[in-house]
């Protein structure tokens, strides 16, 4: 991949409750991925590219999580080590960071939230951060879920890249990873 100064690299939710074993919602091989990811933030430096993590930074009670209602064991929680980047995970210094599920909403998306019960969506802020660029590369954690709805989104306003190596599938349902990258693709994502 090609970075530039029109490019945004996007590293989603590398935190230690998504890619670490013991992680209380580990993405199978999550782990695997990170030295993937840290060669393309290298080369997103290299090239003058902007680049934005997401964090997912949920309060301790919230219906996205099953003990409220929601589908998901409790993750994240602001302020955890769960929700710190994991420890092998490179920073790049003056990177943006964006923080999902703050107020319980579903933060499946680096651009949108998404009230768990009324469907209402809002905007995080990055597209507006994101000023200029034309292409976005998405790397992160889960390819079924955060790592789609973050391509999906950044295809209706750049030409955007998956990078398949640089993320893992929670696959819920045997197949969810693959019908995700379907899915993307039929939106305009380009596979690599």
């Amino acid at each position: 991949m090609e970075f530039d100064a029109k490019t945004a690299l996007l590293v989603l939710d590398v935190q230690n409750d998504f890619a670490d074993p013991s992680g209380s919602l580990y993405v199978q091989g999550g782990d695997q991925a990170i030295g993937f990811i840290n060669g393309q933030i290298a080369a997103a430096v290299n090239g003058g590219a902007k680049i934005a993590y997401s964090q997912d930074w949920h309060p301790e009670s919230t219906p996205h999580f099953q003990k409220d209602g929601g589908i998901w064991p409790v993750h994240c929680v602001a302020d955890t080590e769960g929700a710190s980047f994991h420890p092998d995970l490179d920073i790049a210094e003056g990177a943006l960071v964006i923080k999902k599920g703050v107020g319980g909403e579903d933060g499946y998306s680096a651009f949108h939230l998404r009230d768990p019960v009324t469907g209402e969506e809002s905007p995080t802020g990055l597209a507006d951060r994101l000023r200029g660029i034309e292409s976005v590369v998405v790397v992160g954690l889960a390819l079924d879920y955060c790592v789609k709805e973050t391509a999906l989104d950044a295809a209706r306003l750049y030409d955007t890249t998956l990078m398949a190596d640089g993320t893992r599938p929670v696959n819920l349902e045997p197949g969810d990873g693959a019908r995700a990258v379907a899915e993307m693709v039929s939106a305009g994502v380009s596979v690599t």
